[in-house]
């Protein structure tokens, strides 16, 4: 069944009065059916009118501010959340300017108090979104939610608007028994698609009213399958910019100087080839790290569970093949080793209107990722110095890099943490928790953990198989929703009952 929504939000059910004292089991059978009847009633008609907002990260949206369309996916979310019975429950839409005087993307706050619990738990998420992207299906569209069969297709629903209403949904569940939790504060960004440039201001402002959580739960992350609870334990960092090749002032006939002027685009292929192989794809050895003996074990893991999974939930054309039939090597290229793409180019016209001319200049933007315990500043200023040196043929080379987020390698988990989340993820999917790094970023993640270093994290998500975050035909899997949320709520219950203990 296929349907493309409009209808507007239909309320949660009422809370039922709280117990008074904190009960010190949950009822994940109560839990379930709560958490599901709120994504149904509730939590998916709000993703609907989420997914209609086109309010894209500033980075991709320069008007962001004049166009408003960041502020109406705040003010939906805000609403949403506001009407939550949940006792304590303090919202603010927290507005800062930068050096400039120009006003900042705003942040969502939340602040709940705990119950039978003094500890903190920061729960994060955020709601800006990635551009259009070409190449979505009939019927299908960026900014037009179609629910089909158990997905919502459409932009930004699993990266990752979901993550306040899933937080909110877990803590009423706990709230709706009177289970005991931590002091909860939720904190919702609007710039983490643009490397979260806004985010350290935010952070330093909300410092006090933060505290110092001893568990940081974040919702913006993946999952290996939609069969069980998956926890990240590495991000890649992310070195972006732009390179660009002059050889002329203006284009010239190609008959009259090929041969004699060498091609922008072939001075731009050799340079790239001091960065990776281009037969191979591996990356220059100074961007690589030794990879950690627990991450390797975990590789294993993935793979034996994933199996061809790892590969095969990729939309390759017919004929095409992963670059290594390994699976554990292919866990290990997403996760933990550099990897290099081309994402756009600059100075080469569509070929319905390419003449035959050698063109003055080719500009490529890179994105190179790189492992989770490298320093990106230092592999950007590495990246600059190989690409710059000696250009051939004394061509004009730059690169101007934008991006150098760091990644992030998990702290060791703590074991009342591990066994709060195998024990969720056998509640609320009937299978075993499973551990695996991530090929993407999260800049808050690194952020924080250097900011709360005893910290303990829980990062999780839902872009599973298919759901091509940043891509076409992005999708939010809402049965694993359902579960995550109460799968967050489990961990929540059992991280208050081991402060208590």
């Amino acid at each position: 069944m296929e349907s493309i929504l409009h209808g507007a939000m239909n309320p949660t059910p009422t809370s039922s009065k709280n117990s008074p004292s904190a009960a010190s089991r949950l009822d994940v059978a109560t839990a379930r059916k709560f958490i599901d009847e709120t994504w149904d009633r509730s939590i998916v008609p709000a993703l609907v009118e989420y997914v209609k907002i086109p309010n894209k990260s500033p980075s991709f949206d320069r008007d962001w501010k004049r166009n408003g369309h960041m502020d109406r996916a705040v003010d939906l979310i805000a609403a949403w959340c506001r009407a939550r019975p949940i006792d304590g429950l303090k919202l603010e839409v927290v507005r800062l300017k930068n050096e400039k005087g120009e006003e900042r993307t705003p942040v969502i706050f939340m602040e709940i108090p705990g119950r039978d619990c003094d500890d903190t738990v920061l729960l994060y998420g955020h709601l800006d979104k990635q551009p259009e992207m070409t190449g979505w299906s009939e019927g299908l569209g960026p900014w037009t939610p179609v629910l089909r069969d158990d997905k919502l297709f459409g932009r930004g629903g699993a990266d990752d608007g979901y993550a306040a209403f899933g937080s909110l949904t877990a803590i009423e569940a706990l709230e709706r028994q009177g289970a005991r939790r931590a002091r909860c504060v939720v904190l919702i960004e609007a710039c983490e698609e643009s490397g979260s440039f806004d985010l350290p201001a935010y952070v330093e402002h909300l410092a006090p009213r933060i505290g110092t959580p001893s568990l940081v739960v974040c919702l913006d992350s993946g999952c290996g399958n939609y069969e069980q609870l998956w926890g990240t334990t590495s991000l890649r960092g992310l070195v972006g910019g732009d390179l660009s090749v002059e050889v002329l002032t203006e284009g010239v006939h190609s008959g009259d100087a090929s041969g004699v002027v060498a091609s922008s685009f072939r001075i731009l292929r050799q340079l790239l080839s001091r960065v990776d192989d281009p037969s191979t794809g591996v990356v220059a050895k100074e961007f690589h790290v030794e990879v950690p003996a627990d991450r390797l074990a975990q590789a294993k893991v993935v793979a034996g569970v994933l199996d061809a999974e790892i590969y095969s939930k990729f939309p390759f054309v017919e004929g095409m093949e992963p670059m290594s039939d390994d699976l554990v090597e292919l866990v290990l290229n997403r996760t933990w080793r550099p990897a290099l793409s081309i994402v756009g180019m600059d100075g080469i016209p569509p070929t319905a209107s390419a003449g035959n001319v050698l063109r003055p200049k080719t500009v490529a933007r890179l994105s190179l990722r790189v492992p989770p315990t490298m320093d990106a500043e230092g592999a950007a200023r590495r990246l600059k110095a190989l690409l710059e040196a000696n250009p051939p043929y004394g061509a004009r080379v730059s690169f101007q890099y934008e991006k150098a987020g760091s990644g992030w390698n998990a702290p060791a988990m703590a074991s009342w943490l591990e066994g709060a989340v195998d024990a969720a993820s056998r509640d609320f999917f009937g299978k075993p928790a499973v551990y695996n790094g991530e090929g993407g970023s999260i800049p808050f993640m690194g952020m924080l953990g250097a900011k709360f270093p005893a910290a303990q994290f829980l990062i999780t998500g839902l872009l599973g198989p298919g759901s091509n975050a940043h891509g076409p035909n992005e999708f939010l899997h809402i049965p694993t929703g359902k579960r995550l949320t109460g799968s967050v709520a489990g961990v929540l219950h059992a991280h208050a009952a081991r402060a208590r203990a």
